[in-house]
């Protein structure tokens, strides 16, 4: 690997690909860990002796602890070299993963779920801002899509083969094999990424600030709130919903507990298709593809909600697939956007905190729902969230076609 690094824009005529392409290895091998309990919730609860709504919030556990240490740890961290950030954080993320294939009790994998999460506030908020330096602004779309085809990948093989995995052999064994493959993503992080002079744009003060931003700072900032805002309202639904995917599909739906792997492999496979359609469409067109996303998300939670039929529930299911594949990358795409170069690198500790917010309260959220009114009701969460953040983008995108 060259020892040249680079800054944001200054590219050498070829596209990146392979670099962006170990991001998506990267994040395909954290996104599957995040969500490893979800898949796994019957068989840990039955080992581990405790209720579904604990392992659920296993991922509260995860999420929250990103909320709490990503901006912190990334302004304790906001001189080491990127490259080597990355690789560290993999590393401490592979032994935490590791660790939670042996510990003996429930208490232990809190904690290691403690530890993978502080690793994981500085990988996102590192990696997110990665292809932005890696590619020029036109073609941040793009290079979001591909690094994103990572997220989509861990719902198309992550999810569903840890699933598999754990009702065949044990759920011990997922986190093993996890943990190893974030030591292979480490290898190729090392390998291939190139490094970024991510100091280029930013001009630190002595009372510790990460950026200071240059050109229109007010209107970059609202942008960047609205944008993190609507992620966080989006995100909270959508993991009240989706960690307890597998008791809504067998307990709810009445789908036999043997195919929710090919069930959550076939709503995978949706997200892939979504990132085509990024790829090919959405991508150049971030906030039309943040609308159509979130109004297929609010009509298949009503078939959810209303269908007594298995085929239609699995059918909702897929286009909801579709509907979440793409649009994490698209709300990612609009941050960036909003951002002038010298705040990409708090923009993205904001995304991720505000990621993880709706990751861990809309796990808890859903573990209450769940608990209180039963698995059927959890469809209802995710669209009244939805709901607020449509709402929201569209109060602000009128406001600023009048201020225009």
């Amino acid at each position: 690997m060259s020892e040249q690094s680079t800054a944001r824009g200054e590219t050498t005529g070829r596209f990146p690909l392979a670099a962006l392409l170990v991001l998506a290895l990267a994040i395909f091998v954290n996104i599957s860990i995040e969500m490893l309990p979800m898949g796994l919730v019957l068989p840990m609860s039955r080992d581990l002796g405790v209720s579904e709504s604990a392992i659920g919030l296993l991922v509260s556990v995860f999420a929250f602890t990103v909320v709490l240490s990503s901006t912190p740890l990334i302004r304790l961290t906001r001189r080491l070299p990127r490259h080597r950030l990355v690789i560290g954080v993999l590393l401490v993320f592979a032994a935490a993963t590791a660790a939670g294939a042996v510990v003996p009790s429930y208490e232990w994998v809190v904690a290691t779920r403690i530890v993978g999460g502080l690793a994981h506030g500085v990988f996102w908020t590192v990696v997110g801002a990665y292809a932005a330096y890696l590619v020029p602004k036109e073609q941040i779309g793009r290079a979001v899509a591909i690094t994103s085809a990572g997220g989509s990948l861990a719902f198309v093989l992550g999810l569903p083969l840890s699933t598999l995995l754990g009702q065949a052999v044990g759920w011990r064994a997922s986190f093993a094999v996890l943990g190893v493959a974030c030591l292979v993503a480490a290898f190729a992080v090392w390998r291939v990424l190139p490094a970024v002079d991510h100091l280029a744009d930013v001009a630190t003060t002595e009372t510790g600030s990460i950026a200071v931003p240059v050109a229109d700072p007010d209107k970059s900032v609202r942008g960047i709130v609205v944008a993190v805002v609507s992620t966080t309202l989006a995100m909270t639904g959508q993991y009240a919903f989706y960690t307890f995917i597998a008791p809504f599909l067998v307990q709810h739906a009445g789908l036999r507990e043997a195919w929710l792997s090919p069930a959550l492999l076939a709503y995978g496979l949706m997200g892939a298709l979504a990132i085509v359609a990024l790829t090919l469409w959405l991508g150049r067109r971030a906030l039309a593809g943040v609308v159509l996303c979130m109004v297929l998300m609010l009509a298949t939670m009503l078939v959810l909600v209303l269908s007594t039929a298995l085929p239609l529930t699995i059918a909702a299911v897929l286009v909801w697939g579709l509907a979440m594949g793409a649009l994490p990358p698209l709300l990612q795409t609009r941050v960036l956007h909003a951002s002038t170069e010298r705040l990409l690198q708090p923009a993205m500790a904001w995304y991720t905190t505000g990621f993880n917010t709706g990751i861990g309260g809309g796990a808890l959220l859903g573990a209450i729902v769940y608990d209180a009114a039963g698995p059927g009701a959890l469809p209802w969460v995710l669209f009244a969230a939805v709901a607020i953040s449509l709402v929201l983008i569209g109060f602000t995108t009128h406001r600023r076609s009048l201020a225009a």
